[in-house]
């Protein structure tokens, strides 16, 4: 690299005068110089920038500094020359949210504060950074250093675009800069833009920041590295993933699939792995991820879990990714198919990775969130049926075998029901389910066919009261056939936005497998209200 062989030249040239120096306090000064400008050449020659060991403050150690001190002297009087004769100001707006500019001075904050920016993303690898905490300046602040007309590696500039990209979602502005703006900080910024507009060509992205700063400019090895690396797709922002596992849930499957897990996730997403305890739920631990500007949080357990984490995702912009790991896994099978049965790691981790981002409905049965369904009766009594040891020795049996017992049973529920606006009326029955989402599996929630989780419905499927167990086997028999052929005379159902439930026979009920006994139920529906990564429809 010529920059190398320049300074590699001087260190020459310097030793050659120290040779021939005839005074004791000049060779010394020389002889100084010669190691400092070797030194600098090599690391120009093998792009070494962690020669000046700066600090991630900015700050470059003092003995540092003073072996440096002729290469730092030369460089400092050319950068205060430079910048007497530049043509553009110190700082310039590339966008609302970018600066590009040349190396701050303290007399320079001022013009930040007005500015509004609040961040600084410094390139440099040679000069001192500013000493936040004396200047009082609360500044959030990222050094990636690079050598003077030298380009970052993939990793450097990839780690560069992210933290601008994670400043930029966070409201704030930010000043990318040099030693003078030209160079190293035009080549940061052209790979961010590239980056957010990945359908521009670099000469493109770079004529539009010359149209503002008419001395940025790169220079031939600068521009090969930002061209190759947009070419090849590898300006990208990374996804900040945290994913919420419980691991008790399904037995403790999770010691089991945690390594699978991450080998197809960790290569593709910056990925955040957190645990449920006893002091923090799935809902905690999604709270600190949006808190932290994660841009999915995936939640890796059964249903309870899936519905502590989407509780807190509701109306807002982050994807829930879905990992099943419990015993029904009822919302993976309705977003994905048969597919997450059989392969319910495989088909989870591709739908977070390669899916598509879909708003469906959610619903709230006072104040709780539902995903799939609430219900009183026979789906109630299974659920309170299928003890803990069952399920881990039975999985989704455990459930079969409860819904006999609560059939068996044979509870007949007087319930005081009011549809949307319409009057109350009384219903007998011995069982309701309110369905937002279910599964073919859930049969007692088919009085059409598999709802819809995204038409802004609610499904509500109701039976009439049986003498026997053997009439209710057959209305199970043609809630399985819902949607194929005509339900029964005992089926009823109806779609609607908001349902009350109340009645003398009440004493619980359950939301997704979970269950409650605030009574009465008042459950309406919320449109669109949660983002989900799922495979794309066709």
């Amino acid at each position: 690299m010529p920059v190398a062989m320049y300074y590699l030249s001087g260190s020459l040239a310097a030793f050659v005068l120290f040779l021939l120096s005839p005074w004791m306090a000049l060779s010394i000064i020389l002889v100084w110089t010669s190691l400092s400008l070797l030194a600098v050449g090599l690391a120009y020659l093998f792009n070494y920038p962690a020669l000046f060991r700066k600090r991630a403050d900015g700050s470059i150690p003092i003995a540092i500094r003073w072996l440096f001190i002729p290469f730092l002297f030369g460089a400092t009087l050319y950068n205060y020359w430079a910048r007497k004769r530049d043509k553009v100001p110190q700082v310039q707006k590339i966008t609302d949210q970018l600066y590009l500019g040349a190396r701050l001075f303290s007399r320079d904050l001022n013009y930040l504060k007005v500015q509004g920016i609040r961040a600084v993303l410094d390139v440099t690898a040679e000069f001192n950074g500013l000493d936040w905490a004396i200047e009082e300046q609360p500044l959030h602040y990222l050094n990636v250093p690079v050598l003077d007309h030298s380009a970052p590696n993939a990793a450097q500039l990839n780690q560069a675009i992210n933290w601008l990209h994670q400043q930029h979602r966070q409201g704030r502005k930010v000043l990318v800069h040099c030693a003078l703006g030209r160079g190293r900080s035009v080549l940061v910024a052209a790979a961010y833009l590239l980056a957010t507009q990945p359908d521009k060509s670099a000469n493109e992205v770079l004529d539009s920041i010359r149209a503002i700063r008419q001395t940025a400019r790169l220079n031939r090895w600068q521009f090969k590295q930002l061209e190759y690396l947009h070419q090849e797709d590898k300006l990208r922002f990374a996804v900040n993933a945290w994913l919420i596992a419980n691991p008790v849930a399904g037995g403790g499957k999770w010691q089991d699939c945690q390594a699978q897990i991450e080998q197809q996730l960790a290569p593709r997403l910056a990925l955040k792995i957190k645990l449920t305890n006893p002091d923090e739920d799935g809902r905690k631990l999604a709270e600190q991820a949006i808190k932290a500007g994660a841009d999915i949080v995936i939640a890796c357990g059964g249903d309870g879990t899936i519905t502590e984490v989407a509780s807190v995702l509701t109306d807002t912009q982050v994807p829930l990714g879905i990992i099943p790991m419990g015993t029904a896994n009822a919302l993976s099978y309705a977003l994905c198919g048969i597919k997450s049965k059989v392969f319910p790691i495989d088909t989870a981790c591709q739908s977070i990775l390669e899916g598509e981002v879909r708003a469906i409905d959610t619903a709230r049965c006072n104040g709780k969130l539902i995903l799939l369904l609430a219900a009183v009766g026979f789906e109630q009594q299974m659920i309170e049926a299928a003890n803990r040891k069952e399920k881990n020795a039975l999985g989704q049996f455990a459930y079969l075998l409860g819904l006999w017992r609560a059939i068996e049973q044979n509870q007949n529920l007087q319930l005081e029901v009011q549809f949307d606006d319409e009057p109350a009326q009384t219903l007998h029955t011995h069982s309701l389910v309110v369905a937002n989402a279910a599964p073919l599996t859930t049969l007692l929630a088919q009085g059409d066919g598999e709802p819809d989780l995204a038409d802004g419905k609610l499904d509500v499927t109701w039976l009439s009261p049986s003498e026997n167990s053997t009439q209710h086997l057959l209305s199970l028999t043609e809630l399985a056939l819902a949607g194929i052929s005509p339900t029964g005379e005992n089926i009823h159902h109806r779609q609607i936005t908001r349902i009350r439930i109340d009645g003398p026979d009440l004493s619980s009920y359950v939301i997704d497998g979970e269950v409650f006994d605030d009574l009465p139920l008042d459950i309406q529906i919320h449109p669109a209200s949660l983002k989900v990564l799922a495979p794309a429809l066709h």
